[in-house]
């Protein structure tokens, strides 16, 4: 099992931060054009489900699963989504980017007076931490080629 990529989008689309670890396949675009097609397969999704579901959604989406990876998803209340694709194998991770959020973004950026938030994340000291927090994660794995 492992990670391949983690992305964090703030309320009106903006990728604020990128990072990928396994990732086999690039897509084929530039990163800016990656991110936007990101983020708007999110917002249809989300819309999607809202829209269908048969149930109330009090959680709303929290993941899909593709044939070759699956997507997890949390949206904090002030609208910061955070996105992880991994392996298959991988269980529901929203506690995972939960703390993600709670521990580094909120502890690095929201209260580091020389951070801008709405702006694409500048720390190295977050980029750090996060790369630590992913590689110790129990279902992470550098994959044989």
């Amino acid at each position: 099992m492992t990670v391949h990529n983690f992305y964090i989008f703030d309320r009106n689309g903006s990728c604020l931060h990128y990072s990928e670890w396994n990732r086999k396949k690039q897509a084929g675009i530039s990163k800016e054009e990656e991110f936007k097609l990101m983020y708007g397969m999110l917002f249809s999704i989300r819309s999607f489900i809202s829209k269908m579901s048969p149930l109330d959604m009090k959680d709303g989406f929290l993941a899909f699963q593709t044939s070759r990876y699956k997507l997890h998803y949390y949206e904090t209340p002030t609208g910061i989504k955070l996105v992880m694709n991994t392996d298959l194998g991988v269980p529901n991770c929203r506690d995972t980017l939960q703390q993600i959020y709670s521990t580094l973004y909120v502890e690095y950026i929201v209260k580091n007076p020389l951070c801008v938030l709405g702006e694409s994340l500048q720390s190295d000291l977050f980029n750090t931490k996060l790369d630590s927090f992913i590689r110790a994660l129990p279902f992470f794995s550098i994959r044989a080629a």
